[in-house]
């Protein structure tokens, strides 16, 4: 069994990108974040973001607003850091309040920009195979996991359990994409005879958010696992996935943490350099 660890890979990516970024001239990359309200976990994953572009060198900002902002005032900051020159990524963090629309802010933001890559536009050109636009980082993340660890992703039939817009969806697409060349499969709740569709994929990517949901039972012998859940439970973080009796039927599998999460800022880094690149020739 080999153990994909998204840690190591991301941390050697991160490297990577701090050598290119050094040899930049004049200004750095800058990404901006807009934290809105206090929620203890969005403050956290702000804040790790933030470290990690420090240690690769991107310049990042902290806009915090208050909980109760209208969607008016929201949309004229998001406006003021679309024209900012010395801005090349946007990032929104989520849950927005009750009374902010995430459709309308995410819309907001120049797809040149939006480097969580969940812009229509972007979305469209993921669709259409263009590398113009950005993919979301967690489904870009994982893809990159696959790749680096060395795992043959051409004619394997990938199950997705998520149809989420953030993951499932746009996974769902990037895998399909020429040079991955996987059959996929998504299954979700509606799914019938869930546990059959799961035993069919030799990559199995979970990403619906319930604590060890898939069981050994679930997963083909020798497949390829990717737990994307965080689950907090009683005992720590957990993934999708039951992990220890898992990681005894499959050729490889990601931890939680460790697995995609670290994946997730690696990549969002990339998308702010690649942002920056193109803005700046």
């Amino acid at each position: 069994m080999q153990l994909i660890d998204g840690k190591q890979i991301a941390q050697k990516l991160q490297k990577e990108l701090k050598t290119q970024i050094e040899t930049v001239h004049g200004r750095r990359p800058g990404l901006a974040f807009l934290l809105i309200g206090e929620d203890p976990a969005s403050q956290t994953y702000v804040k790790m973001k933030k470290r990690a572009c420090q240690e690769v060198g991107i310049h990042s900002e902290i806009l915090e607003l208050p909980g109760n902002i209208s969607q008016e005032a929201l949309l004229k900051e998001v406006d003021h850091l679309n024209q900012d020159d010395l801005i090349d990524g946007i990032l929104v963090q989520q849950p927005l309040p009750k009374q902010i629309p995430v459709t309308a802010i995410v819309e907001a933001i120049h797809p040149e920009k939006d480097v969580d890559g969940f812009h229509p536009t972007n979305i469209g050109r993921l669709l259409l195979g263009e590398t113009k636009g950005f993919a979301a980082c967690t489904p870009l993340g994982v893809v990159k996991l696959l790749q680096k660890s060395r795992l043959e992703t051409r004619g394997k039939h990938a199950v997705i359990i998520g149809r989420s817009h953030i993951v499932g969806k746009p996974l769902a697409a990037l895998l399909i994409q020429k040079g991955v060349d996987c059959t996929v499969t998504i299954a979700h709740r509606e799914t019938k005879n869930l546990a059959k569709v799961c035993l069919e994929g030799d990559i199995l990517i979970a990403a619906i958010g319930k604590a060890h949901f898939i069981k050994e039972t679930m997963v083909k012998k020798s497949a390829i696992v990717i737990d994307v859940g965080i689950n907090k439970t009683d005992h720590g973080l957990v993934g999708d996935v039951d992990f220890e009796k898992v990681k005894e039927k499959v050729q490889a599998i990601t931890p939680v943490p460790g697995g995609v999460g670290p994946m997730t800022i690696a990549m969002l880094l990339s998308n702010t350099y690649d942002s920056y690149r193109k803005r700046c020739g």
